[in-house]
């Protein structure tokens, strides 16, 4: 199950409408080992693409090397769909490379970056296996 905040699920949804048409993406770090998605880092999808996300390589070098620095890991990798449902293309599953994270999916195909729901979807993906899991939103982590 992924527990996130309150806060924090907000801030992804945002996101995602306001990239729309464009898809969205980013991360949701937290300390090794923790399973505890603590700091949102919004990333430029360099793809620049309404079906398709790419991180840019440099800023991508610069989250893991900050990471590293402050014993991160990424907890959630998140990206919008923005014509279709919240669930994994092939091209998402492929390129699922942290097992241990949590792959969040938001669909903005309903109401793009106007106000309404959005689908809010997550999931595990090993070695090309997606099992989607339960959301549990907080409004703050207890010790």
């Amino acid at each position: 199950m992924l527990t996130i905040t309150q806060a924090t699920y907000d801030a992804i949804v945002a996101h995602a409408k306001r990239d729309h048409p464009d898809e969205a993406c980013g991360m949701v770090v937290g300390p090794v080992g923790s399973d505890r998605p603590q700091r949102l880092v919004e990333m430029l999808n360099a793809a620049g693409s309404p079906t398709f996300y790419e991180y840019d390589s440099m800023e991508l070098l610069r989250l893991y090397r900050e990471m590293d620095d402050h014993d991160e890991e990424p907890v959630v990798i998140y990206h919008s769909h923005t014509a279709t449902e919240a669930y994994p293309s092939v091209t998402d599953v492929n390129l699922a490379a942290e097992p241990g994270a949590h792959y969040v999916l938001v669909s903005t195909r309903e109401h793009g970056n106007n106000s309404g729901p959005v689908e809010f979807r997550s999931y595990r993906i090993v070695d090309g296996v997606v099992t989607e899991e339960e959301i549990q939103v907080v409004e703050a982590f207890t010790a």
